[in-house]
């Protein structure tokens, strides 16, 4: 089954966390062969797009908020086939984010201007896996 969100405990318990400093988020993206804007068509482009167009349109439209809000893409490249991980899992896009803090992060999702763009990735994903990261060894 897709995921593109985040469940709301999800959101509770990441948001809970007494985590201080940097965090990354690793983003694994799987695209749609073209865009599904069935759900907010007044924003889809004047003709049909890719998967990957439309996520590149959620970048541009997020990029200077992210950037606003002190965090910077890290990484961002094309993924492979697994070395390690389930054979018949796939993924087209990998993109990592550094953040200076969750609150930052936060500020930054939580904008209204992330949260209109956020019609574009949802036109772009078939599927999406977000994993938080912080600095240091393993508890």
């Amino acid at each position: 089954m897709p995921t593109l969100a985040p469940s709301d405990t999800a959101a509770r318990a990441l948001f809970a966390r007494e985590q201080a400093g940097p965090v990354v988020m690793v983003n694994l993206l799987r695209f749609r062969e073209m865009a599904d804007y069935s759900a907010a068509p007044d924003r889809a482009p004047p003709a049909p797009v890719s998967g990957a167009a439309a996520y590149a349109r959620y970048v541009a439209e997020t990029l200077p908020l992210l950037e606003a809000s002190g965090g910077a893409v890290i990484f961002e490249g094309r993924a492979e086939r697994w070395f390690i991980g389930p054979e018949e899992e796939r993924w087209d896009h990998v993109l990592i984010v550094r953040q200076a803090s969750l609150s930052a992060f936060r500020a930054f999702a939580d904008a209204p201007a992330a949260q209109a763009a956020l019609v574009h990735r949802t036109a772009a994903l078939a599927d999406s896996r977000l994993l938080p990261a912080y600095p240091g060894p393993a508890a």
